[in-house]
């Protein structure tokens, strides 16, 4: 945990009045020095993070790569499973739709009257 201000001088003790000769050591409650120094803390830590990940994008290790190609095949395997049973689900409605179609049709003509059958939409 580093104290530090993003020009790399310590925040710890900063008054936000400092400079100023009529601002004195109170300008600031405690509560405000304590999120300053939160804030100091949470830059130190994302300074960490930023280089970590820098060194990450720099130098991939191979067993991220390996892992990423494992979920690779993985995802592309749900994908195509997902696909699958979304034209199952399709070609049963369209098929049940049909059933229904020809069963109202065969009560209202029994003359012999099949329906425009020979055209499907996508």
């Amino acid at each position: 945990m580093s104290d530090l201000s993003p020009s790399g001088e310590g925040v710890v003790g900063r008054n936000v009045g400092e400079g100023n000769a009529t601002a004195g050591a109170e300008t600031l409650s405690p509560l405000e020095q304590e999120v300053l120094d939160e804030y100091a803390r949470l830059l130190g830590n994302l300074n960490d993070l930023s280089s970590l990940l820098s060194t990450l994008a720099e130098t991939p290790s191979a067993e991220i790569l390996d892992a990423l190609r494992g979920l690779e095949r993985k995802t592309s395997l749900v994908y195509t499973l997902l696909k699958a049973s979304v034209y199952s689900i399709v070609l049963q409605q369209q098929i049940f739709g049909e059933g229904e179609e020809g069963g109202e049709q065969g009560q209202g003509a029994e003359a012999g009257s099949h329906g425009d059958r020979g055209v499907e939409e996508d």
